[in-house]
């Protein structure tokens, strides 16, 4: 499986109708469409796909036509995303109508094709279980302790500061959390 860490765009024509293809990480998604209609008022159709992992390990897929017929634009884009193996990924088109009506399959062409552009310019790197992990250390340690995280890619969602000591809450991938703590014998 796939994955991308940043937003990319690209745009399409076909038959004078313009494609504006988004692949952007499942994560930033939320409010996305609301900020493409304000972005793109007189777009004809602003459709969706995305595909993400859920917290049991399971594979959730959804995408909208958004008034073009029924399974010709969000169907062909999720396609898109299932042939590349993406997930945890999204992909907006927006649709401004150029006058020649592309028939379904047309349409359906079209919409996977602007999804195969975007996702072809993509920087697309392997996909990596995220994990969390709790552990403790002294005031002492903690300027150590953010440096040798950076040094493993690894993210600090919270520190709470005890009488004692420092109880860190980090988050990555499993493979790099088991690295940090191996080589970090002292975080265990």
């Amino acid at each position: 499986m796939q994955t991308i860490q940043q937003r990319f765009d690209c745009t399409i024509e076909v038959n004078r109708s313009k494609f504006i293809a988004y692949l952007i990480p499942y994560k930033e998604s939320e409010g996305v469409l609301k900020k493409l209609k304000e972005q793109h008022p007189k777009a004809s159709h602003i459709v969706y796909a995305l595909r993400y992992i859920n917290k049991f390990d399971q594979i959730v897929e959804n995408s909208t036509d958004n008034g073009e017929p029924k399974g010709c634009a969000g169907v062909p884009v999720l396609n898109v995303l299932r042939g590349n193996h993406l997930v945890d990924s999204a992909v907006y088109i927006v649709r401004y109508f150029g006058g020649i009506k592309l028939g379904t399959g047309g349409m359906a062409r079209a919409y996977a094709s602007a999804a195969k552009h975007v996702i072809d310019i993509a920087s697309v790197v392997r996909y990596e279980e995220e994990d969390t992990y709790l552990f403790s250390t002294s005031y002492k340690d903690i300027d150590k302790t953010q440096y040798r995280l950076k040094q493993h890619n690894l993210s600090i969602i919270q520190r709470d500061f005890g009488s004692e000591d420092v109880t860190w809450k980090i988050s990555g991938s499993k493979e790099k959390i088991q690295q940090f703590i191996q080589v970090n014998k002292a975080y265990r």
